[in-house]
């Protein structure tokens, strides 16, 4: 062919027997100049994204041992918790079971009585916080020369 002879662009081809062709899609840049080269963007034109914070981590609840206070019925005292939340999400539900053992006059611990509360929420991530409950059993199972004491303490927490 002749240098000055025209080629037929591609979609005005036919395609060969039955055959279908679908036009080739245009070359594109960002930019919007259409150019046969292309390359590769230098790496200050593309600044890699840094994550700026780290993904939150589940709560993570601690509690410290129950501190005891007497007051003036033997069938009750007050008991503060010390929690600690060391996650990176803020506790928002939860419920406290105390273990409130009935002592008799020669230390013998006679039964184990539970009863349960709402935690002090929230508590946020990374952050602390006390309670305090007045724990009472019923009064009739503390007879005279017997007292309680609340040791045991279980926590659930969302």
């Amino acid at each position: 062919m002749p240098l000055d002879t025209p080629t037929p662009p591609e979609a005005s081809k036919s395609p060969p027997d039955g055959a279908t062709s679908a036009p080739a899609p245009a070359p594109s840049s960002p930019t919007g100049a259409k150019s046969g080269r292309s390359s590769a963007p230098s790496p200050s034109s593309t600044p890699t994204a840094v994550p700026t914070t780290a993904p939150a981590t589940p709560a993570a609840l601690t509690w410290g041992d129950p501190a005891r206070k007497a007051t003036d019925h033997r069938w009750c005292e007050d008991v503060t918790l010390s929690f600690r939340n060391s996650g990176g999400t803020a506790v928002v539900s939860g419920k406290v079971t105390f273990g409130t053992h009935i002592i008799g006059a020669l230390g013998i611990d006679w039964a184990t009585i539970e009863s349960t509360e709402q935690l002090p929420v929230p508590i946020t991530a990374n952050g602390r916080k006390n309670k305090t409950w007045t724990v009472c059993v019923d009064a009739w199972r503390v007879p005279l020369g017997m007292h309680i004491e609340t040791r045991d303490v279980s926590v659930e927490w969302k």
